[in-house]
C-alpha cells in the first residue's frame, strides 16, 4: 500500500507527534493506585507496632499474647533451714615464723646436716662451722677464771686470819679492812672471768647451728668449705613453720561491724580457703584476729586466720580466696537463685497453685551456693524454675517431668 502522505512535512519523518488524550487520565489513575497501597502498608504497619506496644508487658519482660497457651515449666519448693552469712576476700598463705639464718661467728663450714626441703624439728643440726679457734679462746678463759678463783680463795682466808688476830690485838683494824677490800677486788675478777668464759662458749655455740623453730628448710645455700663472716649478709638457710600456717586476708570496712562483737564474744569464726579459681576448697580454718587499723586508700583491715595444714597444702604465699563465715541464719525461706526473676529493682518469683502461676513479688537476701534466702514467700511453695520468656501472671502452666533449659529472657527487664 501506498504510504500515507505526511500531514505535517515541516517537521520532518523523525518527529514525535503528541500522544493521544486518553493517555494522560490513565497516568494519573495508576499514581493514585500506587499512592494508595503504599498508605494503606504503612497504615498497617503503624496498625501492628502500635498493638503491641499497647500489649501488656508481664514483669518477667514477655507480652500477653491474646491465645494465652499452656507453658511447660520446672519448678522447685521453697525450703525451710539455715543459711550462712560468708564475706569473700583473697588473701596470702603466711608462716607464722619465717627465719634467714645467718652465721653470728666467722669460719668454715664442716657440716651441713640438713636436705633441702626437709622438715626439721626444733633443736635439730643445720650447719657446723670450725669451732676450734673459739674452743681455744674458751679454755685459756676457763684457766685465768680458775686462777682468779684461786686467789679469791687465798684472799678470803687471809681475812679469816685477820680476823682472829685482830680479836686478840695482834694487829691493827686497819689492816683487816684493807684485807677485806682486797677479797671484793678478787670477787670482781672472779666475775668479769666468768664473763669471758660464757661469752666464749657462746661463740662456740654459735659455731653449731640448729633450727630455732619446726619448719621446713629451703633450698641449700651454702656448702662445706665455704667461708662465711660473722653478722654478715650471707644467708645460710631459710626455716618457715608449715604446720600451722595462717592466711591473711582483707575485709572492708563496713563488714567491720559484722565480724568484730562476734571476736569479742571469743566466737570461733570458720575461715574456708579455696583456690585460685575458688572453686575447690583447701583448707578450713579459723579466725584468728584483726588488724588494729584500717587502710585509708582502700578501706580495708587486714585480718589473720589459722590453719592446721596437717596435708601440707597451703603453701607460704600462696594466693588463695577465702569465705569468712560470719554468722548463720537459722530457719530461713530458701530457693533456689534461678527462680528469682528481676524486673529493675524489683525481685519477684512465679508461685504455682493449681496449674496456675501467680506472680509473688519478693526480698532477697543472702546467697549461697545457687541457694538465697528470702522474704514474701512460705516454706513449701512451689516455684518455676524455667520458661519465664512465656510466663506471665495468671497463666497455665503444666509441670515438665524432665529438666528444661533454664530461661533468663525476664530476669533484667526494662
Amino acid at each position: 500500500m501506498p504510504a500515507e502522505p505526511n500531514e505535517y512535512p515541516h517537521l520532518g519523518a523523525d518527529h514525535q507527534l503528541p500522544a493521544p488524550e486518553s493517555a494522560k487520565p490513565r497516568s494519573k489513575v495508576v499514581r493514585i493506585v500506587v499512592w494508595v497501597a503504599l498508605l494503606l502498608i504503612f497504615a498497617v504497619g503503624f496498625y501492628v507496632i502500635l498493638t503491641r506496644k499497647n500489649t501488656p508487658v508481664t514483669p518477667g519482660g514477655g507480652r500477653r499474647g491474646a491465645a494465652g497457651g499452656t507453658v511447660t515449666i520446672t519448678t522447685a519448693t521453697a525450703q525451710r533451714g539455715d543459711i550462712g552469712v560468708y564475706l569473700d576476700a583473697i588473701g596470702t598463705v603466711t608462716p607464722v615464723y619465717t627465719s634467714s639464718i645467718t652465721a653470728q661467728v666467722s669460719g668454715v663450714i664442716t657440716t651441713v646436716h640438713y636436705k633441702e626441703g626437709q622438715i626439721v624439728r626444733k633443736g635439730e643440726p643445720l650447719i657446723d662451722i670450725d669451732s676450734r679457734p673459739y674452743r681455744a679462746t674458751l679454755l685459756q678463759a676457763q684457766g685465768i677464771l680458775e686462777r682468779d678463783q684461786n686467789i679469791l680463795a687465798q684472799a678470803q682466808m687471809d681475812v679469816e686470819r685477820y680476823r682472829a688476830a685482830w680479836a686478840r690485838n695482834a694487829i691493827p683494824k686497819q689492816t683487816l679492812d684493807d684485807q677485806e677490800k682486797v677479797v671484793l677486788q678478787d670477787q670482781g675478777t672472779v666475775k668479769n672471768d666468768e664473763g669471758t668464759v660464757q661469752y666464749d662458749q657462746i661463740q662456740v655455740d654459735y659455731c653449731h647451728i640448729v633450727a630455732p623453730f619446726t619448719g621446713r628448710v629451703g633450698l641449700r645455700l651454702v656448702d662445706p668449705g665455704n667461708v662465711v663472716t660473722a653478722n654478715g649478709t650471707t644467708t645460710l638457710a631459710v626455716i618457715t613453720q608449715v604446720q600451722p600456717i595462717t592466711v591473711i586476708f582483707t575485709i572492708a570496712e563496713d563488714t567491720l561491724g559484722q565480724v568484730a562483737p562476734r571476736l569479742r564474744q571469743n566466737a570461733k569464726l570458720p575461715v574456708d580457703a579455696y583456690d585460685r579459681a575458688a572453686l575447690k576448697k583447701i583448707a578450713t580454718g579459723t579466725l584468728l584476729t584483726l588488724d588494729n587499723q584500717i587502710d585509708t586508700t582502700t578501706g580495708t583491715l587486714k585480718a589473720r586466720a589459722s590453719f592446721d595444714n596437717k596435708d601440707l597444702i597451703l603453701y607460704p604465699n600462696e594466693f588463695v580466696n577465702t569465705r569468712l563465715l560470719v554468722n548463720t541464719l537459722q530457719g530461713a525461706t530458701l530457693i533456689p537463685s534461678p527462680a528469682i526473676q528481676h524486673n529493675g529493682d524489683l525481685a519477684f518469683v512465679y508461685v504455682i497453685q493449681d496449674s496456675v502461676a501467680h506472680m509473688r513479688t519478693i526480698k532477697t537476701g543472702v546467697t549461697d551456693g545457687g541457694i538465697t534466702q528470702i522474704t514474701g514467700i512460705n516454706p513449701g511453695d512451689v516455684l518455676a524454675t524455667s520458661s519465664f520468656e512465656k510466663l506471665q501472671d495468671k497463666a497455665k502452666i503444666a509441670i515438665s517431668k524432665t529438666p528444661l533449659p533454664t530461661s533468663t529472657t525476664g530476669s533484667d527487664a526494662p
